[in-house]
């Protein structure tokens, strides 16, 4: 029989978080739909509320169902994903935040399409989107088996219900609204677990967590140490390449703060996990005989459930509503950030820079609502219907670690060693080595044994994983250098050059080097825009290209662009090309006196970048 107290809980919590994610949306303001405003809040999230937001990327549903099952089933020392996502935080805030929100950028996308082009990014894309959309998908599924087990709601009313909430507010606040309720969540996340704690503790089935005859801290064996570092490694380095985390990133008012905002989230994602912790700590030291639930968790299949079975068979009703209530905004919390991210990608890095790349603003604010609709949509669908959605997420975080993690690393920190041809190369090789590997979760049997395999349980012990990302990273670096020499010692014809990334590159692509000795240097308006670029770039839009009504003195009415150190820079090298391809010549004093007269016939100087383009 269905619960009523429970389900008036549930309602009640829900209508405070639509109420807090429509609130939330206005604070954009009427007329302000914009890229930025809606997939980044106009970058401006506040410190109090980017501290919330950013420890909400890792801290989920799935996190804390997650780590209490691990300590349940495996023990404390198997318990990766808290240390594991605490310092992907902190690593990405080192090496990828700064640098990141310096450039400019909208998406985790667009570095990689700046680097090599629209529709290798498109192929990047796939393995983000299935990451985000079966991440939604397996969290909402596990929402709707909590409430089942707490207040017998239906299952699929659940996730329905629970769908519909999160992608009405996302689809009216974007950014706004996720990180708004976000706070919301994690206040509840947070005090609905500890309330939860000294109940279960207390209760007459709970034995003490110092019995050493119950084993809940675990040990690693002597052969399962390479496994244990590989997980490691992916759960720290795997953890960077996701949307998610770069949609904070991105949104914070500058890198700095971008770097502290990560930081910090790296300490509240680490502290989040021990009620989690200590809730799958009872459910090891429990005789569950002694409960209604009359059986073993594990003995019918149920360890995934623990901390809900806890909330509702260890804790009086009133006490296990708020527990549910924590687990419910756990699973908002992440369902939203991860709808938002995949639409944002779809419609910036998708729609507007492969298929429509005149698209006007409110276009591309239009396709993304659309495209929020038909993930959240999707997702639900997965989550009703497949039944092995952990198995393929699993599947798609490893991807994003093997595929996404090198190329995100090279075009950030070693942009010019690496160019399409490698990039192609490094993603089918990463995805073959991948698969190779199997999935037991999907029922893929290994096509490629690696050292130390188990034939008999079908395991890698071998740290296949982050085998396949360094031979991912190698492949990427060794396939440009490779085509870099081939095109420029003449090898290959540069007519080969079929993406346009080495030799054969249109010319609004070049890059201004310095001139050789008797050339002049040539400037687009784009390569103006790179060398005139701001420290840090808002949607990488220099206000310096624009037709300004102000001089460099500030006068206005002049319609003179600033003199920054690159036009002057181009000045002074063009004159030194100029004085360098011609040898000096003495000039008559009557020849000088005429040139002097001629003086006032010379072309005015450029004061805008429509000027200096009509010129070129």
């Amino acid at each position: 029989m269905i619960n009523i107290g429970g389900v008036v809980s549930i309602v009640l919590f829900y209508i405070l978080i639509l109420a807090v994610g429509i609130w939330a949306g206005q604070k954009k303001g009427s007329g302000c739909d914009s890229e930025e405003e809606v997939m980044l809040a106009g970058r401006n999230i506040g410190m109090f509320v980017g501290i919330f937001t950013m420890t909400a990327t890792w801290v989920g549903g799935g996190y804390i169902n997650g780590t209490a099952e691990s300590i349940y089933t495996t023990g404390l020392i198997w318990c990766q994903a808290p240390f594991g996502y605490s310092l992907s935080l902190v690593f990405g805030g080192i090496f990828f935040a700064n640098e990141m929100r310096k450039q400019g950028y909208v998406t985790m996308l667009d570095p990689l399409q700046d680097a090599f082009g629209e529709r290798m990014g498109g192929l990047l894309f796939l393995p983000a989107l299935c990451g985000e959309v079966f991440w939604a998908a397996g969290i909402l599924a596990a929402l709707g088996a909590t409430l089942a087990v707490i207040i017998d709601m239906e299952q699929n009313t659940s996730v329905i219900v629970s769908s519909c909430i999160a992608i009405f507010y996302t689809l009216f606040g974007g950014l706004y609204s996720v990180a708004y309720t976000d706070v919301i969540q994690l206040f509840c996340i947070f005090i609905g677990l500890w309330i939860c704690i000294p109940f279960a503790l207390y209760h007459p089935a709970v034995g003490s967590l110092l019995n050493t005859d119950i084993d809940w801290i675990g040990h690693v064996k002597g052969y399962e140490w390479w496994q244990y570092i590989d997980t490691g490694l992916l759960l720290v380095f795997g953890g960077i390449p996701w949307q998610v985390y770069f949609q904070r990133v991105l949104s914070s008012k500058s890198a700095f703060r971008a770097q502290i905002l990560s930081y910090v989230a790296a300490v509240g994602c680490f502290c989040m996990a021990i009620p989690p912790v200590l809730i799958g700590a009872i459910a090891k030291v429990t005789d569950w005989n002694n409960t209604n639930f009359k059986h073993d968790p594990a003995s019918v299949n149920a360890s995934g459930m623990v901390l809900p079975l806890v909330m509702n068979h260890l804790t009086p009703d009133i006490i296990s509503f708020f527990g549910l209530g924590a687990v419910s905004a756990a699973v908002m919390s992440s369902a939203d950030s991860s709808v938002l991210s995949a639409s944002s990608m779809f419609a910036r890095n998708i729609y507007r820079l492969i298929f429509r790349q005149r698209a006007s603003e409110m276009e591309i604010i239009w396709v993304m609502r659309i495209s929020i609709f038909v993930v959240g949509a999707l997702a639900t669908i997965m989550a009703l219907t497949i039944p092995s959605i952990y198995g393929l997420w699993t599947m798609c975080s490893d991807l994003v670690y093997v595929i996404l993690f090198p190329q995100l690393l090279m075009v950030v920190h070693f942009r010019h060693y690496c160019n399409t041809y490698g990039s192609l190369a490094a993603y089918m090789i990463a995805f073959l080595f991948r698969l190779g590997g199997g999935e037991p979760q999907l029922y893929l049997t290994p096509f490629i044994k690696y050292p130390y395999y188990d034939p008999e349980t079908q395991t890698q012990y071998f740290p296949f994983r982050t085998f396949c990302m360094l031979l991912s990273l190698a492949t990427l670096a060794g396939v440009s250098k490779l085509t870099d020499w081939l095109f420029h010692s003449g090898t290959l014809h540069p007519k080969y050059d079929y993406f346009h990334c080495v030799v054969n590159i249109p010319e609004d692509r070049l890059q201004v080097h310095e001139p050789h000795e008797g050339e002049m240097t040539v400037m687009t308006a784009s390569m103006v825009a790179k060398y005139c670029a701001m420290e840090e770039m808002n949607g990488r839009i220099n206000p310096a290209l624009s037709d300004s009504d102000e001089d460099s003195n500030g006068k206005p009415g002049t319609g003179t662009a600033p003199i920054t150190p690159a036009t002057t820079a181009l000045s002074q090298s063009s004159k030194t090309a100029s004085s360098k391809s011609r040898p000096p010549q003495s000039v008559p004093q009557s020849q000088q006196s005429q040139s002097e007269d001629e003086s006032d016939k010379r072309p005015t100087p450029i004061k805008s970048v429509k000027q200096y383009q009509t010129q070129l």
